[in-house]
């Protein structure tokens, strides 16, 4: 986005380039497979719809989940009636597929195993160190765009000059990736052992696998589960006969000699929780991404939000009419058409970006449990009910594009019942405070509906009672 608007990038990276082949042989599994979905692709299509139709031919639709019950029972649960998907993707193939895009523009200078030391704001230099050659090396900026994950640095250096509020939670549970290799056909080629047009899910209260299809018929499976639950499990046979009691059917696809392997040679990650405010200082440095916000990965995004961050902080440039020719680049002068920009970002972005970590962490118990239970599916279905009798205008996204290059989001609330799935995931025009806002309203409604029918229910089997109890009524 900023090499398009007419800024020279340098692009610093401690790791080695993933792309390269030694790279691959030394990575270890500790990503899980991403799904991307319209607020991804419309931030992509914003930036470059060439790239954006690129990159969707590299992805498996997925139309909704698959419940596997502990009784090998299947449940599908379609996202959408309008039949729009989410998208997996593989995170490597991701990486490589951008990293090729950067590296074939002209304003982009990609520095890998450079890893940043200091940043001085002030001065507007950052100094990095060269890995292979242990020596350290300065150079000047105009702008910081600090993308380098929930770790990262530039927000900690950030931290030094600015007022940040800052928040930081490790949730109780971890998670492992295991591999569910793909099966073969009658002919022997590779094939797709489940249904590779849903996320598959096996949901049991306080734990839960997931599988996402890739390219090459395999699925990347991701287990969740309590710390305590993984700390229990201090050797494979112990793991094993867990897992065996719980994810039978999984066990038959991926092979317990598979099984085994991952388990004892991919490590146990963490999930944590960030929240900061604000997300830039002054006109030279901002926060992009899981810099700023890193979140659970239970609403599946993560990426679609870090996606829109370019987008939001693109269509403000626009809005400011600031590019790469209208800077006053002195360091100790300020761009103050660029300071309104990153000032208006934080200030726009922060309520969403709330909304959105707690969106996603409130996801994860109806994934793991609440999927299952009758009043969840009760729920939905009235909630669907809602959705078709209201009868809202659908929009898909090759609609909604254009206008999100230029926007930030639709001004008005939607019309209608929408669910909040489709509205997270579908409507990219619709911010995630508005979201939230928009549930809010409609929870205190299907609370209503749901006390109505009950008490229909009981007035209903009162009735029946009295109607077969005749002396009983009399009395009474």
């Amino acid at each position: 986005m900023l090499a398009k608007r007419g800024w020279k990038v340098s692009l610093y990276e401690a790791r080695p380039d993933p792309r390269l082949t030694s790279s691959k042989a030394d990575s270890k599994q500790r990503s899980i497979n991403l799904a991307i979905s319209h607020r991804g692709i419309a931030a992509i299509q914003a930036i470059d719809a060439s790239l954006a139709e690129r990159f969707m031919s590299t992805v498996i639709p997925m139309r909704g989940r698959m419940i596997h019950h502990l009784d090998g029972k299947l449940d599908s649960q379609i996202y959408d009636r309008d039949g729009q998907c989410i998208n997996s993707i593989d995170r490597a193939l991701l990486n490589e597929h951008m990293l090729n895009e950067v590296s074939a523009s002209e304003n982009i200078r990609v520095f890998f195993r450079s890893k940043v030391q200091f940043i001085d704001f002030e001065r507007k230099e950052i100094t990095y160190q060269d890995i292979d050659g242990a020596r350290s090396s300065t150079a000047p900026f105009d702008l910081c765009v600090g993308a380098d994950g929930s770790y990262s640095l530039v927000r900690r250096q950030m931290m030094k000059v600015v007022r940040m509020d800052y928040q930081q939670e490790y949730i109780k549970h971890e998670y492992i990736e295991l591999k569910m290799p793909a099966g073969l056909d009658d002919e022997g080629r590779p094939k797709f052992v489940l249904d590779p047009s849903h996320l598959h899910i096996w949901p049991r209260h306080s734990y839960m696998l997931i599988a996402l299809p890739n390219k090459d018929c395999t699925f990347t499976c991701t287990l969740f589960a309590p710390n305590e639950e993984f700390d229990r499990m201090d050797s494979p046979n112990v793991f094993l006969t867990w897992f065996k009691s719980n994810f039978s059917d999984a066990l038959r696809d991926i092979g317990v000699d598979n099984l085994i392997h991952d388990f004892t040679h991919n490590p146990r990650s963490p999930l944590i929780c960030t929240k900061s405010n604000p997300y830039h200082f002054r006109d030279r440095a901002i926060l992009l991404g899981d810099a700023a916000h890193s979140m659970v990965p239970f609403y599946g995004q993560g990426l679609n939000c870090g996606l829109e961050d370019v987008r939001i902080l693109n269509v403000l440039l626009n809005q400011e009419s600031v590019n790469s020719t209208t800077l006053d680049c002195s360091p100790k002068r300020e761009d103050k058409r660029l300071e309104r920009v990153l000032s208006r970002y934080s200030q726009e972005r922060h309520k969403d970006l709330l909304a959105i970590n707690d969106l996603a962490m409130a996801n994860y118990l109806e994934m793991r449990h609440l999927v299952t239970t009758p009043i969840y599916l009760v729920r939905k279905a009235l909630d669907n009910l809602l959705y078709k009798l209201s009868s809202p205008q659908y929009k898909p996204l090759s609609s909604l594009s254009t206008f999100l290059a230029n926007e930030l989001y639709a001004e008005d609330e939607p019309k209608g019942w929408l669910p909040q799935y489709t509205m997270v995931t579908f409507r990219p025009d619709i911010s995630y405070d508005t979201v939230r806002r928009v549930m809010a309203r409609q929870i205190a409604v299907l609370g209503s509906v749901g006390a109505l029918l009950g008490a229909a229910g009981v007035w209903m089997l009162l009735s029946q009672f009295c109607l077969s109890h005749p002396i009983l009524s009399c009395r009474k």
